[in-house]
C-alpha cells in the first residue's frame, strides 16, 4: 500500500535522526505536511503510523539506516540550506555550460547549469553557452536538440550571455593544432591502435614520438586528405610515464571518414579534450564546475595548457548526480524510445526537463532543490519524493481541486433531495466555487465502496450516507466520519497518464473549465497537470 511507503520512509529518516527512536507525532506531521491531501483520513493515517514505528523501533540503526538508503531518501536537513559558498574571484567571473546537444536535458545535466547561473548573477559574471558538439560518430548530435536545450534553459530562468558552436570553430581548433605542432608538442601517430596501447601501458614512447617537427607538420597536412580513418591521430605529448595510463600522450585529433554530424561533414575532428580545453582559454572561462568523473580529463587539458603556458581556470568539483528511481541517461533513453519502451523524451518515466516540465514540475523547484544541495563533491543520490516535496510547495496554495474516480463504482442515495452544490475550488483561499448539479445517482471508487460497504460514511462536502448500492441519505452534519470521493451522475471521462501506467475513470463536470498546462490536484489521488480538454479529459500525473 503506497501510504504504508511513505510512512515508512519518514518513520526511518526520523529512527536514523534520533540513534534509533523514531517519534510517532514527528512522523505523523511530517507525512501530513508533505500530503496535505491526507489530513482529512488523520485517525487512520495515526493509526498506521503508530504501528509502522512500532515495527521501524524494533531494527537496529545499522538496519534503519540500509533500508532507508535502499528507499533512495535524501534527507536535505534546514543547516544545510545555507547560502551557496563564496567562489575564489581575481578577475571578472566567466562561466560556461557546455552539453553536447545529442539528447535532451535532464535534472542531472540542470545542476551545473542552475549553479553556473546562479554564481553569474550573484558576481555579475557571464555565463556561456558552449554546444560540445565534436563528436561525429558516436554521441552524434541531432539538430532539434540544440532548440531543445535552448528553450529548457529559458524555461529554467537561465540567461547566458554568448553562445558558441564548437563544430562551426573547427578552423580555431586546427590553428591552434597547427601550432602545437610546429611547437614540437604534439606528434602524428601512425601506430596500429593494438601496438600504440601496449607501449602506452608499459610507460613508452612509439616511435611517431621522436619524429622532428617538420616531418610531424607534413604528415599533419596529410590528416586533411591522405590519410583515411584509423590510419592517424594527432596526439599531445605528455608524460609516457604518468601514474594514469589515460593521460599518458592522449589523442587530439581523429578522422572520422563518413561523418553523421547535422552541422559539418568536415573529416578532420578535435576530440572533446582538445576543443574543450582551446574553448576554455578563448572564451575567457575562469571557472569550471565539473563532475568527479572528468578529474581524468582535467589532467589532460592541464598539458595543453603548459604547452601554450596558460593558466588553467579554478575547478568546482561536483559529485555524481543520480536519482533512485527515474531514467536519467540519455543513451538510455535513446535505446528505450528505440524499443518503444518510452514514448519520447518528455515520457514520464524520465528525468527529463521535457518529462518533468509536462508532469507539472516548476522550474523553482529544480531550481531551489539544485542550490540547497550546493556545488558539492560528495556524490548524491535523489528519489523523486525529494523532488515531489520542493514542488509541491510551490503548488499546493496555487492548485484547484477536483474530485476524480479512478475506479468508478455507481450508487444511488434513497431520499436524497439536494438539487446542487458549491465547493470552495480551493480550500485556504478565495478563489471561488465548483458548482455542480446533482441527482440520486453518484459514482464512488470501487475501494471506497468495498472498504465502507454498509458504514456510515460522509461523501464530502455534501453528506452522510449509509453506504450501499442504494445507500441511505442521513443528512448533511458535519461527523467524524470516513470521507470519500465521488462525482455526480454527469461527469467527464478522465484519462490519467502516470509515469508506470495509465488510468481512465470519471471526474467531476467543473474539469472542463480546467485550461491545459494548468496544474490542479485530484483530491486524495494527487497533483496532476491538464494537457487536454475535450469529451475525455487528459492529465499528466505529477506526485501526491
Amino acid at each position: 500500500m503506497e501510504i504504508d511507503s511513505i510512512i515508512r520512509k519518514y518513520a526511518l529518516a526520523n529512527a536514523v535522526d534520533h540513534e534509533g527512536k523514531s517519534q510517532p507525532k514527528a512522523v505523523l506531521g511530517k507525512v501530513l505536511a508533505e500530503n496535505p491531501e491526507l489530513r482529512e483520513r488523520v485517525l487512520e493515517i495515526r493509526e498506521r503510523v503508530e504501528e509502522i514505528v512500532s515495527d521501524i523501533n524494533s531494527l537496529s540503526l545499522e538496519k534503519q539506516k540500509e533500508e532507508l538508503k535502499n528507499v533512495g531518501y535524501v534527507a536535505i536537513k534546514k543547516e544545510d540550506r545555507k547560502d551557496l559558498p563564496a567562489l575564489d574571484i581575481k578577475k571578472k567571473l566567466v562561466l560556461r555550460f557546455a552539453p553536447n546537444p545529442d539528447g535532451a536535458l535532464h535534472l542531472g545535466n540542470a545542476r551545473p547549469a542552475v549553479l553556473s547561473d546562479e554564481y553569474a548573477k550573484r558576481y555579475k559574471g557571464r555565463l556561456i553557452l558552449r554546444f560540445d558538439d565534436t563528436d561525429p560518430k558516436i554521441k552524434v548530435p541531432e539538430k532539434i536538440f540544440y532548440s531543445w536545450i535552448r528553450e529548457d534553459l529559458k524555461w529554467l530562468g537561465i540567461k547566458w550571455h554568448q553562445e558558441a558552436i564548437a563544430s562551426k570553430r573547427l578552423p580555431i581548433y586546427y590553428k591552434y593544432a597547427e601550432k602545437l605542432v610546429k611547437m614540437n608538442k604534439v606528434y602524428v601517430c601512425t601506430c596500429e591502435q593494438n601496438k600504440w596501447k601496449s607501449l602506452r601501458d608499459a610507460g613508452k614512447s612509439c616511435p611517431c614520438r621522436e619524429i622532428d617537427s617538420k616531418t610531424n607538420f607534413k604528415r599533419w597536412k596529410k590528416m586533411y586528405k591522405g590519410y583515411k580513418e584509423g590510419e592517424a591521430v594527432l596526439r599531445v605529448k605528455t608524460d609516457v610515464q604518468a601514474k594514469n595510463p589515460a593521460v599518458r600522450d592522449w589523442a587530439a585529433f581523429r578522422i572520422v571518414d563518413k561523418p553523421l554530424h547535422p552541422l559539418q561533414k568536415k573529416k578532420l575532428w578535435p576530440l572533446y579534450n582538445f576543443a574543450s580545453a582551446i574553448d576554455d582559454y578563448l572564451l575567457g572561462v575562469t571557472h569550471i564546475f565539473r563532475g568527479q568523473e572528468h578529474s581524468t580529463n582535467e589532467a589532460k587539458q592541464r598539458y595543453l595548457y603548459q604547452h601554450f603556458k596558460w593558466e588553467y581556470p579554478e575547478v568546482i568539483l561536483l559529485g555524481r548526480f543520480s536519482m533512485s528511481d527515474i531514467v536519467l541517461s540519455k543513451s538510455v533513453i535513446r535505446e528505450g524510445i528505440r524499443n518503444k519502451q518510452f514514448r519520447g523524451w518528455d515520457d514520464p518515466k524520465l528525468g527529463t526537463l521535457r518529462a518533468l516540465r509536462r508532469r507539472g514540475f516548476q522550474k523553482d523547484a529544480l531550481r531551489n532543490i539544485i542550490i540547497d544541495i550546493g556545488p558539492k563533491p560528495s556524490d548524491i543520490t535523489l528519489s523523486m519524493e525529494n523532488l515531489s516535496s520542493y514542488n509541491r510547495k510551490l503548488i499546493d496554495k496555487k492548485a484547484n481541486r477536483y474530485f476524480f474516480i479512478p475506479n468508478p463504482k455507481r450508487i444511488t442515495i434513497k431520499n436524497f433531495r439536494i438539487k446542487n452544490v458549491k465547493i470552495p475550488l480551493h480550500p485556504e483561499s478565495n478563489k471561488g466555487f465548483r458548482k455542480m448539479n446533482l441527482t440520486k445517482t453518484f459514482y464512488i471508487d470501487s475501494e471506497d465502496f468495498s472498504s465502507y460497504k454498509n458504514l456510515e460514511v460522509r461523501l464530502k462536502d455534501l453528506c452522510n450516507i449509509k453506504l450501499d448500492e442504494n445507500s441511505e441519505f442521513l443528512g448533511r452534519d458535519v461527523k467524524p466520519l470516513p470521507k470519500i470521493q465521488w462525482v455526480p451522475e454527469k461527469h467527464l471521462s478522465v484519462r490519467v497518464v502516470m509515469p508506470e501506467k495509465e488510468l481512465n475513470g470519471y471526474g467531476e463536470p467543473m474539469l472542463r473549465n480546467a485550461k491545459k498546462g494548468e496544474i490542479i490536484q485530484f483530491e486524495r489521488f494527487g497533483f496532476v497537470r491538464i494537457e487536454k480538454v475535450a469529451k475525455k479529459v487528459t492529465v499528466i500525473f505529477a506526485h501526491k
